[in-house]
């Protein structure tokens, strides 16, 4: 038959011509359904396996494909009964364990998600995608040192699996997990420089002091991931608008890292000329900060449902004239819509502080420090240049009144206390060696870090015990409500940052909150942030320019009571009198930039460099 010599077309053309006598013929829509998917025609393949099961629905295979094909339309809610179904009818299959199990998955059902993939390991021990998937779904459920293991089996059944190597350094940097780190990492930097799907671009950020490795990464994934699509484009007015209508898209409208920033803004835009819609990706979580951003838009669509399709078909048909992606390769992410390119303008902002490695986006938000001009080649979009820092942050954020003491903190009644709230995956080998360094330096201190897992806290303490310092100072801090944590952060001294990548929202907690920051000044997008945040609110003198500075100026501080009680009170003096938190002047920055933007956009005029005095 022609489909066994690859010829789709030929192949369609004689089922087709079958079916016409045949109508009710199950194997031939099976076969036609099995063409249109390998066509890319996913709506016709699902339309006639849908027809063959109302013919024989106790066929297992046509349950299998209609379920994936249903999920590969992002449609799992209704794939998910024909996929539990083709595993009733064939229990060996293992395939269809792992797709009923990324069915699961999908929609938020992780623990049964784990029940299936185990039922395809039982089937089939050396099988590979159970077990990545099961690192996948144990990851989203913070069993980060379960998910290793299971990555780490899919690494032996397969060591060159896609992204797998990217997915084991992520994993280890997660539970602080050290070992064999910077051989993963050379085998990602030579993989990348081949063109081989080695590593996601989210996770290498942490580790990777190369730019041009994080733009090879992300222009990787994106052409694996997220390669152009057509959208058919719809009569559009052209005239002018009174109004520029401005798309959020992201999955973090809530209490959130992303929307702590960028509440503020949201409420500062100027609506006599912007028009302001979220498309909602996540969950509404009753929180204060949810309710401050619904009353701040002037319309919220939720698109969690829509497959990328359809709420492209959305935006495109609310004719927004700056689609923002607030996400990018981080979070509840949906760079699938922007591929079809919805809007005449996309553009990367907050979120992923680095490029997208994907043409159709066109812009992203940035500052002279984080991308300086001579380090522009490393980003796909065109940069368009804030005048101070790109971070948005909100002035109106609430912090707790109380004081909390050390007792209650579970710190040490004296003693200068050095901290980090940064997630465990940013402390790297490096710059732990310094922190033990300087614990060693500074007598009676502590360093109090964020308690993201146990896995984590036993590593750092027996690391500390290597390094000749007492586990004990290291002192884990529990999560905590956020204005109760902004409230106990006025008990640190000196904010220690985390290189190559630092501190971005917990910078901006710990400096709103009144505590210094100390940073290294790094070589890539998100190891200059700080430094941005730094030099906004007027504090350059805690930028060290190497790790030799970092450490004497830590080392300096913390032996010196008058020195940190003189920066407080700059700082303090600073807080609210210099651009860092001046959340009206962002606003009125940040509409210049959209504004030329869209001039440039209604002059028929490509995107260009954008700068902002």
């Amino acid at each position: 038959m022609a489909l066994d010599n690859g010829n789709l077309i030929g192949a369609e053309s004689l089922l087709q011509q079958v079916l016409r006598t045949q109508p009710k013929n199950c194997a031939a829509l099976h076969l036609m359904g099995v063409v249109c998917g390998l066509s890319k025609k996913n709506i016709e393949a699902i339309q006639y396996f849908k027809k063959g099961i109302k013919i024989a629905p106790n066929d297992s295979d046509l349950q299998y494909n209609l379920a994936k094909a249903l999920s590969a339309a992002q449609n799992d809610r209704e794939a998910l009964q024909h996929h539990l179904k083709a595993t009733q009818l064939a229990p060996d299959n293992a395939n269809a364990w792992v797709n009923y199990g990324k069915c699961l998955d999908s929609l938020g059902k992780g623990s049964d998600a784990l029940v299936c993939y185990e039922k395809a390991i039982e089937l089939q021990p050396n099988f590979i995608q159970p077990w990545f998937n099961k690192g996948k779904t144990l990851s989203e459920l913070g069993r980060y040192q379960e998910a290793l293991s299971a990555y780490t089996e899919a690494y032996r059944i397969k060591p060159e699996e896609n992204f797998l190597l990217g997915i084991l350094l992520h994993h280890k940097m997660l539970i602080c997990e050290w070992t064999e780190l910077a051989e993963l990492y050379q085998a990602i930097h030579k993989g990348l420089a081949q063109g081989n799907k080695v590593a996601e671009p989210f996770g290498l950020m942490a580790f990777s002091e190369s730019e041009r490795d994080l733009q090879l990464c992300a222009e990787i994934f994106a052409a694996d991931f997220y390669p152009p699509k057509i959208l058919p484009p719809q009569s559009q007015n052209k005239e002018k608008k009174k109004k520029i209508r401005l798309g959020y898209l992201c999955g973090e409208f809530r209490e959130q890292a992303t929307s702590i920033l960028m509440t503020g803004l949201y409420e500062n835009h100027h609506k006599e000329k912007f028009e302001i819609i979220a498309f909602d990706n996540g969950i509404a979580d009753g929180s204060k900060i949810r309710v401050r951003i619904e009353n701040a838009f002037d319309q919220m669509i939720d698109i969690r449902q829509l497959s990328d399709l359809e709420a492209a078909r959305i935006i495109q048909s609310m004719n927004i004239d700056i689609l923002i992606n607030l996400n990018g390769y981080f979070g509840k992410s949906r760079q699938g819509i922007f591929a079809y390119q919805p809007s005449p303008i996309q553009v990367n902002f907050l979120g992923f502080p680095g490029t997208l490695g994907a043409s159709y986006i066109d812009y992203l938000i940035a500052d002279p420090i984080v991308i300086p001009e001579i380090n522009k080649q490393y980003y796909d979009e065109k940069i368009a240049y804030l005048p101070n820092s790109y971070q948005a942050n909100d002035a109106c954020r609430e912090m707790a009144d109380q004081t909390l003491s050390r007792a209650e903190l579970g710190l040490p009644e004296t003693g200068f206390v050095f901290c980090c709230f940064n997630n465990n995956y940013k402390i790297t080998p490096q710059v732990f060696n310094v922190w033990m360094t300087i614990l060693s330096e500074v007598k009676g201190s502590i360093l109090w870090l964020l308690a993201d897992n146990a896995t984590a806290e036993i590593n750092l303490k027996n690391q500390a015990k290597a390094h000749g310092i007492s586990p004990d100072r290291l002192i884990f801090a529990n999560r905590m409500p956020l204005t109760k944590h902004l409230a106990r952060q006025r008990q640190a001294d000196l904010f220690l940052d985390t290189f190559p990548c630092n501190a971005h929202t917990t910078a901006s907690d710990a400096l709103w909150a009144g505590l210094p920051l100390l940073t290294q000044q790094g070589h890539t997008f998100p190891g200059r942030v700080a430094a941005s945040l730094l030099h906004a609110i007027g504090l350059p003198e805690l930028i060290a320019k190497t790790q030799s500075e970092y450490l004497a100026l830590a080392i300096e501080y913390g032996n010196n009571a008058k020195k940190i009680a003189q920066l407080k009170q700059k700082l303090a003096a600073n807080r609210l009198t210099t651009p860092l938190f001046n959340t009206a002047e962002f606003a009125t920055n940040l509409e210049n930039i959209f504004s030329q933007m869209a001039e440039r956009q209604h002059a028929n005029l490509g995107p260009t460099d954008i700068y902002i005095n």
